[in-house]
């Protein structure tokens, strides 16, 4: 904390130092180049949600966004297995229980190994949680592609020229009252429309 006080402290004190002001006065240079103008492309925000719902990651393509479709459908694709491989073990360890609890049996074969009925009841409610969660998963993937599409496509007009700047510099004052010169320092914001 100290030292941060101390780097705060010599930075006033060194912008306190005032040196003389530049009395030549720089016209606009000529020669710069001006950026290009392209003709502003506009995507309907409701076409690209529309399309999103109807073929996950096809707004994505209206927006031209193209890198996004592989991660949308590898999202996708990976809680779909995830809910094939969960659902057919939870199928498997259901009709297990069923087989145990209809036959009388206080054991049932299941992939080769014998469980309990305890033990398939707690092997069925863990593939079901699991394979719920990847139903859900999917739903959250399906809903953020129409979300992502939706806000590109507004923030596709979005101007993110060098006309905009903002500027935070230290600053200071110096005032004069009845008990004589006083220093106030501070922060000075700038926002600038060019």
């Amino acid at each position: 904390m100290i030292r941060i006080i101390t780097i705060l402290i010599f930075v006033f004190i060194v912008h306190s130092v005032s040196a003389q002001n530049d009395t030549i006065v720089l016209g606009k240079d000529t020669t710069t180049q001006t950026k290009s103008q392209k003709k502003a492309i506009y995507s309907s925000a409701r076409k690209a949600s529309i399309m999103s719902a109807i073929i996950p990651g096809l707004g994505q393509v209206y927006n031209k966004k193209y890198w996004k479709v592989p991660i949308i459908y590898a999202g996708i694709g990976g809680f779909g297995y995830m809910f094939l491989s969960n659902n057919t073990k939870y199928n498997d360890y259901r009709t297990g229980l069923i087989a145990s609890v209809n036959h009388g049996d206080s054991s049932q074969a299941v992939y080769g190994k014998y469980y309990s009925q305890t033990q398939l009841q707690t092997q069925k409610l863990y593939y079901r949680k699991y394979r719920d969660f990847a139903i859900i998963g999917i739903g959250i993937i399906y809903l953020i592609n129409i979300i992502d599409a939706n806000v590109d496509a507004h923030l596709r007009t979005f101007d993110v020229s060098d006309d905009v700047s903002l500027q935070i510099d230290p600053w200071q004052n110096t005032y004069s009252t009845a008990s004589g010169l006083h220093m106030a320092t501070g922060l000075s914001i700038k926002l600038n429309f060019k």
